[in-house]
């Protein structure tokens, strides 16, 4: 998550929003941050990405306002102003939390159609997720908002047409993928698209951006939901699935040289520990809660100015110390 910046060029970047931090020997810089929100020590997604987003502290359940409720512009939203190519891919619904935060302004994460109707006329220029239903069968109104995306330059494809790989995208067009109706299936019932969505994405953004670099948002957002079905084995297989994922754009990343990946968590979920003499390959995870926890989230970065996330700091931090990357 971040653009272009600082004298180095075309700057691309992608930022990874994940719900359990997976330490890499591939990031050379490693922080924590606080992931506390004004409503609770325990924050949720909602109030999490937005202070990725807006740089901003908030109450949970809060989409893109500020505790005033109030909305705040988003760092996805400042970009595409300055002419950056923008992206947001989730194995959740598209109008989930996390990447509902980037682009939408609403008083509940729960508001899914109002936050569909927020994405509808957005302009971003790729959208890979699930809720199509939140689009074009709507309960608050008669709207099809994937007519509105269509009249916004988008070419919309969806999982009943094709799978992601089989299409192909137009970079004179904005691309929206709906990959299911609601939310994706877990990637043990063989969900597999997060990999190639993005390589997909930060090649299509790149070439979209036409040199001025692009802001990508990825969410693994499934290694959550197993933990807070304490699921040991079903999270681990959703963290190897976002582990390919990152890897994809580390290697995009490392071919380009100018890139900033940073990887991290709305928050810690399932208080998730290791307990007795287990060895590497036959671990047995034990859960504390069904729930968030307020413990430290690692902040992991690759790139120009990675350095700058290590420390311990606030969560919003990180929206600040990307801007600063951008020169903004």
């Amino acid at each position: 998550m971040i653009g272009d910046g600082m004298g180095l060029g075309q700057v691309t970047a992608a930022m990874y929003s994940q719900k359990e931090a997976l330490a890499l020997e591939s990031f050379p810089v490693i922080g924590f941050h606080k992931s506390y929100s004004t409503s609770n020590l325990v924050t949720d997604s909602a109030a999490g990405a937005t202070a990725f987003a807006c740089g901003v502290k908030t109450y949970n359940n809060a989409i893109g306002l500020g505790v005033d409720s109030l909305p705040r512009l988003t760092i996805l939203e400042e970009a595409e102003q300055k002419g950056l190519a923008t992206g947001l891919i989730a194995t959740s619904s598209i109008v989930h939390a996390t990447p509902a935060s980037f682009a939408a302004h609403q008083p509940m994460r729960t508001f899914y159609e109002q936050i569909a109707k927020d994405f509808a006329t957005a302009d971003i220029d790729l959208l890979i997720g699930g809720g199509k239903k939140y689009f074009d069968r709507r309960e608050m109104d008669d709207q099809n908002l994937i007519d509105t995306l269509k009249a916004h330059n988008g070419h919309v494809q969806d999982f009943l047409c094709c799978d992601l790989d089989q299409t192909r995208p137009d970079i004179e067009q904005n691309f929206i993928y709906f990959a299911a109706d609601g939310n994706p299936l877990p990637v043990s019932h063989g969900r597999s698209y997060l990999g190639y969505a993005s390589k997909m994405g930060c090649r299509f953004l790149h070439a979209k951006s036409k040199d001025k670099g692009f802001f990508l948002m990825i969410e693994g957002s499934q290694i959550d939901w197993a933990n807070h079905a304490n699921e040991g084995n079903l999270m681990i297989r959703e963290t190897l699935d976002f582990d390919r994922a990152i890897g994809e754009v580390l290697r995009f990343a490392k071919q380009r040289g100018n890139t900033l990946v940073i990887v991290t968590a709305d928050h810690e979920s399932g208080g998730v520990a290791i307990n007795g003499r287990k060895k590497r390959g036959a671990l047995e995870t034990v859960f504390t809660t069904n729930g968030h926890t307020a413990t430290l989230v690692p902040v992991y970065a690759y790139g120009p100015n990675a350095t700058v996330f290590s420390g311990i700091y606030e969560n919003t931090a990180i929206y600040y110390k990307m801007k600063n990357f951008l020169g903004w």
